[in-house]
């Protein structure tokens, strides 16, 4: 009887095995399946460029990094023409790689898929301005035009942006971050003893952090004097690593597609629409490295930190909110830092309608009496006539609690700000609210057309997404107390 049992035992634990097994082949095959019937990849998604910078360039300078800027955008427009024709699509009145489409870059009065630098011999100081992952320098230009008259002006181009999205797929965080020293040792050049301030929208803000992380470890003083973070990568979710495996599995089986999360049409002239696994893999890897550099600073390394100020949306679909208080703000140890959380729109129809609100889970963080920064809750406050208008709360640095209105109120329609939103206003022309004057030029932010399902070439989702920071002029406020008191304790 024993013996009948173990023999039963043993058969239901192979049948379990390979019934488990043929679920994960079938599943597997399937997602394979589903992944490769996409439409064909367009040449923007295979084009390797000669031209592109990577850590192992023997690149000596930022001058040598702006010289090769200039053969890729040769190397580019050469081969532009052929783009159209031989796309999937055919030709696109929005195809950004057509001459003369409404997405075409040069309509503008600046290209701003290429780094820029705009020196002010009377500058009180230099502001580093680095964009996110598939962005370009564009995603931080008004903020650039906002300190234009008192700062020297560096945007940088992150290798393998503002070009063709095959960038992506060979990408590594180490050819970033060599731009960023490239960039960072130029503008401290130019600026002598005045102070350098950096801004990092994203995976910018993670470079900039990495970069003075690095320089710390290695018993150096930082470069910048302080650092401004939108929307900052300093983690994502644990899913983001499996990225590497579906590029890896592509490469193996011979199928090219598998290296793509999103195939889209490419009608943004300053952003890649179409995102490589690869991409979502290297910024996971940053966001890790930075942590495990921040964790094993001593307090006094700590101190030595630039003075940072984060702008944070509560509702962030690409990087983890969470992250940004418990893997930096929960470890800095002074009250020189300061953090901006901006919570949903909380109306009653509002939050009747929420699924999930992120306000649970973050709260419990910032309010911690370990948090040392300071902390700014920007939330709807309800008035005695019933309507809401917008103020920002301080905390924890000051127990009694401090309350700033801000005499606004949440646009009409507007349930929360997004990942994308922070850095423009509302009068951005391509991600604005407001109707641009350009009629020969696409205009994304304003895009909200409605029809039926299946039909259109752009998802509901993305469409919908809001572009545009309705808090943009507190923003820029909290950005330039920051740089003008700053430059005032260097002097």
């Amino acid at each position: 009887m024993k013996t009948l049992l173990i023999k039963t035992s043993k058969h239901l634990v192979i049948a379990t095995v390979y019934a488990t097994l043929g679920v994960v082949i079938t599943a597997l095959g399937f997602g394979i399946w589903f992944l490769n019937s996409r439409a064909d990849l367009a040449p923007w998604h295979t084009k390797v460029l000669e031209h592109r910078f990577t850590h192992q360039s023997p690149d000596a300078s930022f001058s040598d990094y702006l010289a090769r800027e200039k053969r890729l955008k040769a190397e580019i427009a050469a081969v532009a023409d052929g783009f159209a024709s031989a796309a999937p699509d055919g030709s696109s009145p929005v195809n950004r790689y057509e001459r003369g489409s409404l997405s075409d870059p040069s309509r503008w009065r600046q290209d701003w898929n290429w780094s820029y630098e705009w020196r002010n011999d009377n500058a009180k100081y230099g502001v580093l301005f680095i964009h996110g992952m598939s962005d370009s320098p564009y995603a931080l230009s008004n903020l650039a035009l906002d300190f234009k008259a008192d700062a020297h002006i560096l945007g940088l181009r992150l290798p393998g942006h503002g070009t063709v999205p095959s960038g992506l797929v060979t990408l590594q965080w180490q050819d970033m971050s060599a731009a960023v020293s490239l960039a960072v040792r130029h503008l401290k050049s130019r600026l002598g003893k005045r102070p350098l301030y950096i801004v990092g929208f994203s995976t910018g803000a993670g470079l900039a952090l990495h970069h003075e992380l690095e320089r710390i470890k290695a018993g150096e003083i930082p470069d910048s004097h302080a650092m401004v973070f939108l929307s900052p990568a300093i983690g994502l979710a644990p899913v983001a690593r499996g990225a590497y495996w579906q590029a890896r599995l592509g490469e193996w089986l011979g199928l090219e597609k598998l290296a793509w999360n999103a195939l889209g049409m490419e009608y943004d002239p300053f952003k890649y629409m179409s995102f490589a696994v690869n991409a979502g893999d290297v910024v996971y890897r940053l966001a890790q490295i930075n942590q495990r550099l921040l964790s094993s600073l001593s307090d006094a390394q700590k101190a030595l930190l630039p003075a940072m100020l984060t702008f944070q949306s509560m509702a962030d679909d690409t990087v983890s909110s969470r992250a940004v208080i418990e893997s930096l703000y929960l470890k800095l140890n002074d009250a020189r830092h300061e953090l901006v959380l901006f919570d949903v729109n909380r109306s009653p129809v509002n939050q009747r309608l929420t699924l999930r609100d992120p306000r649970n889970e973050l709260q419990p963080l910032y309010s911690s009496p370990a948090i040392k920064a300071r902390v700014g809750l920007v939330q709807n406050q309800q008035s005695d006539d019933g309507s809401y208008s917008l103020l920002v709360e301080w905390q924890p640095v000051n127990p009694a609690g401090e309350a700033v209105p801000l005499n606004r109120s949440w646009p009409e329609n507007v349930y929360s700000l997004s990942h994308v939103a922070l850095p423009f206003p509302k009068s951005d022309s391509l991600y604005g609210l407001g109707l641009s004057t350009h009629k020969d030029r696409i205009q994304i932010g304003a895009a909200a057309s409605r029809g039926e399902r299946g039909i259109y070439a752009v998802s509901a989702d993305e469409m919908l997404r809001q572009k545009w920071n309705p808090f943009y002029d507190f923003q820029l406020a909290r950005i330039k107390a920051l740089f003008d008191s700053s430059a005032a304790e260097a002097e």
